[in-house]
């Protein structure tokens, strides 16, 4: 690949078309929109309902595969994977819904939605890999910045949904299975692997703040207009002009490489980068070649706290190198944190299960909400939850960005670790699920708007911790693989527990001894002792991420020690 200037053009160009990746690749959140339609045209039980939540859980966040192709294919390939997957998902789930085919078996049905959403994994691994690799320096922020975008999803397709659509479940679904694939094929020539910069600019961080600025703006716009259309009634035009707007909005990260095409700098701070950094493809596959190329980052010049980390890291160092010298060990260095790990190795650490318990506790709480959002809406008296799920997407929003912004702030400037924030969260949460079962009036929109935020920060935290502990080279694979917390929680909160209660106790209430289809369930009760568990889990969580954030802070200290992030001085293992 032919060298470019740091910070030119087509890394830019490559983020504003994530953007549009990482709206689509959201689509999975809007399963409340069109769940109440399943249950009611199929007949399901709630039960049934949340175990096909489940599924669309599942194939959201199984990306082992898609995290392999990102370190053998080309981006677009992965795109072209994930497209395929949603035409085929959601166009099955069309026939069903609209009754162009009658009689899908259920199994089908729950097939048909994990492969649709399966193409969210394939979509933003494409997307997440490519950028993180392009702005190496800036791992948090641009975490922060395309998952932030990723929560806003759920408010697009709902204003989507209700102007353009018609509030029509049917129309929804086949704009899912032909619009969606139509967009990532557009975008499969801008999302590209580039050279990444050599150094830290303030010209860059600039262009960041300013995609982290529209992202806010079109979150504020999506949550006005959504609380307008629901309490006035609009004119046709007017609606219309609101997705416009929206649109336009949308395009703003765009603005960056058309400022850089019509005023060029003459100069870089940085100067062009240094021929041995090459492409970030260079970076995945030249890896194992330390020894005779310069790493991507300059090694921090201050190494009076690697020392110290080693130590602790491995007590019986001396011991094994006095092994070596007897000849009795063939000398083989293990990887340490902040190294590039194999798959094998990253499963011994117990800082990596640490964290994928955390992640599991914090988003398979999270999604047992999001899943039955409309029915804990309707079983507190709302008849239009359309509202709650857009409040839910901006404070998810809110979450992802402010997490991935808050988290790069203090690690640079305290060296604190990023998980301290889910620690925080999750604690915020306990409160949160006790509000909930309380279902106290007037509580259920502040619930929800926090349950939101908690849940998106901990997405924006997890992926650069993971490739800061763990390395870039696998990040891929490892990312999705700590993704699966969100589908086995899922499975575990919604579809068992919460879907059990449920079912429960609207058979109770329509006075039948046995769980029967399309019961619904009013009254607090309905949810209150899965909130209640979902408290005592979070407990758990709280615990388990302060063990982890004691056990890596000395990485911290290590990695950020000069105030922005170095490589230790040995990647080779």
């Amino acid at each position: 690949m032919v060298a470019l200037k740091a910070g030119t053009r087509p890394p830019w160009v490559g983020l504003g078309a994530a953007v549009w990746v990482q709206i689509a690749s959201g689509n999975a959140y809007i399963f409340p929109l069109y769940s109440h339609s399943l249950k009611s045209i199929l007949g399901l039980n709630q039960h049934q309902l949340t175990m096909i939540g489940v599924f669309n859980d599942i194939g959201e966040n199984v990306g082992l595969l898609p995290g392999l192709a990102c370190d053998k294919f080309p981006p677009w390939i992965v795109l072209l994977i994930g497209s395929l997957a949603c035409f085929s998902g959601y166009g099955v789930l069309w026939l069903a819904v609209s009754r162009t085919v009658q009689s899908f078996p259920y199994w089908s049905l729950c097939l048909a939605l994990c492969v649709a959403a399966n193409s969210n994994a394939w979509f933003s691994t494409a997307v997440l890999v490519t950028n993180m690799r392009n702005f190496p320096l800036s791992r948090g922020t641009v975490a922060g910045i395309l998952k932030g975008y990723v929560g806003l999803s759920a408010a697009v397709f709902t204003e989507i949904y209700s102007v353009l659509l018609h509030s029509s479940s049917s129309n929804l679904l086949l704009f899912l299975a032909l619009g969606i694939p139509m967009l990532c094929f557009i975008m499969m020539y801008f999302v590209r692997p580039c050279t990444p910069a050599s150094g830290e600019d303030s010209v860059e961080q600039g262009h960041f703040l300013f995609i982290q600025a529209a992202s806010i703006v079109l979150g504020i716009y999506l949550l006005t207009t959504t609380i307008l259309s629901d309490a006035l009634s609009l004119s046709t035009p007017i609606s219309y002009t609101f997705v416009f707007i929206m649109i336009l909005l949308l395009m703003a990260p765009l603005a960056i490489p058309v400022k850089m095409t019509l005023y060029p700098m003459k100069t870089s701070k940085l100067g062009t980068s240094d021929p041995s950094i090459g492409s970030s493809g260079h970076l995945t596959q030249e890896e194992g070649n330390v020894d005779k190329t310069e790493p991507l980052l300059t090694p921090s010049s201050s190494t009076s706290n690697l020392g110290s980390f080693r130590e602790n890291d491995d007590g019986s160092e001396v011991a094994m190198l006095l092994a070596e010298g007897e000849g009795a060990v063939k000398k083989k260095r293990r990887p340490k944190r902040g190294d590039n790990f194999t798959f094998g190795e990253v499963v011994m650490k117990a800082d990596f299960w640490l964290l994928f318990l955390v992640y599991f506790v914090g988003v398979g709480s999270g999604v047992t909400v999001l899943n039955n959002l409309a029915q804990i809406g309707i079983a507190q008296g709302m008849h239009d939850t359309k509202i709650l799920l857009s409040l839910f997407s901006f404070c998810n929003f809110v979450g992802r960005l402010g997490g991935g912004v808050v988290s790069e702030h203090f690690v640079r400037s305290r060296t604190t670790p990023r998980t301290v924030w889910m620690t925080l969260t999750q604690i915020i949460m306990i409160v949160t699920y006790l509000l909930f079962a309380s279902a106290m009036n007037g509580t259920l929109y502040i619930a929800t708007a926090l349950i939101g935020i908690c849940f998106g920060v901990q997405f924006s935290v997890m992926i650069p911790t993971v490739s800061e502990l763990f390395g870039l080279k696998n990040f891929g694979l490892f990312s999705n693989f700590m993704a699966l917390g969100n589908p086995i929680g899922a499975f575990l909160f919604s579809g068992l527990l919460a879907g059990y209660i449920y079912d429960h106790e609207a058979a109770k209430q329509h006075g039948i001894d046995r769980i029967g289809s399309g019961l619904s369930c009013l009254g607090p009760n309905c949810f209150r002792l899965t909130f209640l568990v979902l408290a005592g889990v979070c407990g758990v969580g709280t615990i388990l991420s302060v063990i982890l954030t004691t056990r890596i802070k000395p990485v911290y200290q290590m990695l950020y020690s000069g105030g922005s992030f170095r490589l230790p001085q040995s990647t080779n293992h």
